[in-house]
């Protein structure tokens, strides 16, 4: 659908930034903080790039009054940060940390003195170690007990400040990642445990999304899905069954969940003629039918192309990309039902991550037309190598057009009819990028630091911090 001109960003579009607590708090055993799994699993050789890990990451546990200044001075008019259970529940459960609590408690009043609305993220991949230990973490259906406690704890402290809640982080990838491919903890491959937890893991989201509607009775909640909308490759007949899989089992299996409490039926059949479905218990579906989300929050990076993969013979796992070295990314796929493949009308990141505005169009046309929901974008970004220049300049031009060509394609979904609520760039300052270290950076702020040393963990406003502050200022006129 084509337009005679862009319409503009609502008044009240929620323009922000955002980040997760292990990849910038450190301070990861102070004021009685307990570790999570990626304290532990960090510590494993050859599981990050260069052994790196969030033991002070950026420092932003002392340095959040630095970084609201900065968040302030550019303009914006939410941030969206998580919490870090073991924070709070040092052992996942039992015990409160008061220490924990009031951390947060400073940060949601510098960012609400500053005219910055907080966003908290439940859970953004860092379950307690104790948790793992006690029970299995998310292989147990006790953490949907402990999870809700935790978010309970939450919703009472912070509820009367807070109106935006974000209930779990990219469920796909934590479940996919920790026990499909191994590459995040428990570190598993195991299809069977993978949908397991999955399941598990809906029922908790599920449980803590009924538990608000108590408790914050004024405020939204939603999941945050990494949606990476599917293309065929062509228009041949098998290929774009391949691509009606994909869609099914990599997104619409999460997001049909989240927004009607059901599993789109080819997938669930897939599931069952692998062995692999999850245990279903009485109860299960009404818990989840019963927790639709006030909107779906998206992170959005890429699309993925796909192909027919033959049942048999088919490409399983593939390789990921976590140095930057350009085409070092393996096709991976399901036998049966699709294989990844290279788009040829896009271009690429240094970690083989199309480059696709028009699909974070497509995607949210896509979503809108099927759930009937307020979206909100909760990450989008680009990864690169910064490189300082003298006199403390970072010229990140193509970030700052990055992020231009996907905001556009935001107002050409807004004019499709899709209500968009707000865009939260990933992320505000450079971080830890989990498996990448500190090589591959996103922030509008340059963070003076590398894997070999911590150096003086200096901000220092890039070339796109100027150019955000200006979009902001202007409610995205000056796109």
């Amino acid at each position: 659908m084509e337009h005679k001109q862009r319409v503009p960003f609502k008044k009240d579009f929620l323009w922000g930034a955002a980040s997760a607590a292990y990849q910038v708090e450190g301070a990861w055993n102070e004021d009685g903080k307990g570790p999570s799994v990626w304290d532990i699993f960090v510590r494993k050789e050859g599981t990050t790039y260069k052994g790196t890990n969030g033991d002070v990451a950026v420092d932003h546990y002392h340095r959040y009054k630095e970084d609201v200044q900065l968040m302030a001075e550019q303009g914006l008019k939410t941030y969206r940060f998580s919490i870090a259970w073991s924070r709070i529940y040092p052992s996942g459960n039992g015990k409160l940390n008061e220490k924990g609590l009031v951390f947060y408690d400073r940060l949601i009043d510098e960012l609400l003195a500053n005219n910055i609305e907080p966003m908290i993220t439940l859970y953004h991949w860092d379950i307690p170690q104790a948790l793992m230990d006690q029970y299995g973490g998310w292989e147990s259906r006790q953490i949907i007990e402990d999870f809700n406690d935790y978010a309970i704890t939450l919703y009472k402290r912070y509820g009367d400040r807070v109106k935006y809640w974000i209930s779990l982080n990219e469920q796909n990838y934590f479940v996919s990642y920790g026990y499909e491919t191994a590459l995040h903890p428990p570190g598993v491959k195991d299809r069977k445990r993978f949908y397991e937890v999955n399941h598990i893991a809906n029922l908790a989201n599920a449980k803590v999304i009924k538990s608000f509607r108590k408790y914050v009775p004024n405020g939204k909640i939603g999941p945050s899905f990494a949606y990476k909308p599917y293309y065929p490759l062509n228009s041949h007949p098998d290929n774009i069954l391949a691509f009606e899989n994909a869609e099914d089992l990599q997104n619409y299996f999460w997001m049909d969940i989240y927004a009607w409490g059901k599993y789109p039926v080819t997938a669930w059949k897939h599931l069952e003629e692998n062995g692999i479905a999850p245990t279903i218990e009485d109860g299960d579906f009404e818990l989840l039918a019963s927790a639709k989300p006030d909107f779906m929050g998206v992170n959005y990076y890429r699309t993925q192309t796909v192909e027919y993969n033959p049942i048999e013979g088919g490409v399983g796992v593939g390789l990921k990309n976590t140095t930057g070295k350009k085409g070092s990314t393996k096709d991976s796929g399901v036998p049966g039902m699709f294989k990844t493949t290279e788009n040829p009308h896009v271009e690429s990141t240094n970690w083989d991550w199309d480059i696709d505005p028009q699909g974070l169009r497509v995607g949210l046309r896509r979503m809108a037309t099927r759930f009937g929901l307020p979206l909100l974008i909760t990450e989008n970004g680009l990864g690169e190598f910064d490189e300082l220049e003298e006199n403390e300049i970072v010229n990140d031009d193509y970030r700052i057009n990055y992020i231009k060509s996907h905001l556009e394609a935001i107002q050409d979904a807004t004019a499709d009819g899709v209500e968009v609520l707000g865009y939260c760039a990933w992320s505000f300052t450079d971080l830890l990028s989990w498996l990448n270290g500190y090589q591959k950076r996103y922030g509008f702020v340059y963070v003076n630091r590398n894997e070999e040393s911590k150096k003086d963990l200096r901000r220092i406003k890039k070339k796109s911090y100027y150019w955000y502050k200006q979009v902001v200022k202007s409610n995205g006129e000056s796109l």
